[in-house]
């Protein structure tokens, strides 16, 4: 058995053992594993509107997996996702209120606000790691507070009038779309889709056919010995910080540009970023792995929707079967290692 194949069967073993786990607590609460799982599925699949839901709900965790798996590959742990992307919702929604101007000026200005926002929350726990060898976990999980409270008070003392939300942004800096909206029976997906697969892309061509990504994975791997070979290591922290959040920060675009539409005071975090260090994990750290964890998840929110509707099981338990997926995700090292046995055996 190839390392590829190894490394394909592992998430896929993991998500399937979290189902199965989810099903043995649904029959010991007392509920029907299988009714509730056909509900779930129904929930996705049963109509074009869920499905169309299903995808919308994918487009941030994409990119916030996206922030997660950047900063991963160049060797670094960005647990700020959360607060960069409260912020570029914030800057996305600010522009999006405040500017008035043609589609084709808004949307793009209001849409790299977001980014920039989300890059400049990156910078900072960027910075001191490359100047001071302050960890950035610590740096990340305190800026995610900062995001939180700030953004609360922007809200509420300058983009309102004391109170909890800001007006709608104009339909000029607006990512809905009425035609797909349409073609999915009015779901609220929207154009942000595509920019998060575009993101996608460029995640990949920057990391595996740039010399710039070569460095910055160079750098994840070993600092001392790139900066032996020449490498400004320091310059690298930075850049891959930043690059990050600037996808971290679209993430919030599409919930303030795409979703909502307008931003509101948070009585807590959106769970959205933590979720995509999940997505970054379940997909392996890759472009295309982080599209199919973020569809997982989509659908496994949308889904769960319908779950105390069909079935009656309560939609907490998808939750706990997310979780139970993380779990045994964290413990990729046994599956690895039932994986190694069973090709050894082949052999």
């Amino acid at each position: 058995m190839s390392n590829r194949l190894k490394s394909i069967l592992t998430p896929l073993i993991a998500v399937l053992l979290g189902m199965v786990v989810g099903a043995i607590i649904m029959l010991i609460s007392g509920y029907n594993p299988i009714a509730g799982f056909s509900s779930l599925f129904a929930g996705v699949f049963g109509d074009v509107y869920s499905f169309g839901e299903s995808i919308r709900q994918m487009t941030p965790y994409v990119l916030a997996g996206l922030a997660v798996a950047f900063a991963f590959r160049t060797g670094l742990f960005n647990i700020g996702v959360e607060g960069q992307l409260i912020v570029g919702w914030l800057a996305a929604v600010w522009v999006g209120v405040a500017i008035d101007a043609p589609k084709i000026i808004h949307l793009p200005l209001a849409v790299i606000a977001a980014g920039l926002a989300g890059a400049l929350w990156g910078f900072i726990p960027g910075i001191l790691k490359a100047k001071f060898r302050v960890h950035e976990v610590i740096v990340t999980i305190m800026m995610n507070y900062i995001a939180l409270h700030v953004a609360n008070a922007i809200i509420r003392t300058v983009l309102s009038e004391k109170s909890d939300k800001t007006d709608k942004i104009a339909e000029s800096a607006s990512l809905a779309s009425p035609f797909l909206a349409q073609l999915t029976d009015y779901s609220r997906l929207h154009w942000g889709f595509v920019i998060s697969i575009i993101c996608v892309v460029v995640m990949w061509f920057i990391l595996e056919k740039t010399t710039l990504g070569y460095e910055l994975r160079s750098v994840g791997f070993n600092q001392h010995a790139s900066q032996y070979a020449g490498m400004n290591v320091n310059r690298n922290i930075v850049l891959s910080m930043v690059i990050s959040g600037a996808f971290a920060g679209l993430a919030g675009a599409m919930e303030g540009l795409g979703t909502f539409q307008y931003a509101n005071i948070k009585a807590g975090f959106t769970g959205v970023g933590f979720d995509g260090i999940a997505v970054a994990l379940l997909g392996g750290n890759t472009a295309i792995g982080v599209v199919l964890a973020a569809f997982l998840f989509g659908a496994l929110k949308v889904g769960a929707l319908n779950m105390p509707l069909q079935s009656g099981v309560p939609n907490e338990l998808v939750e706990i079967i997310i979780a139970l997926i993380i779990f045994f995700v964290a413990a990729s090292y046994v599956i690895r290692l039932f994986l190694d046995r069973l090709s050894r055996k082949e052999d």
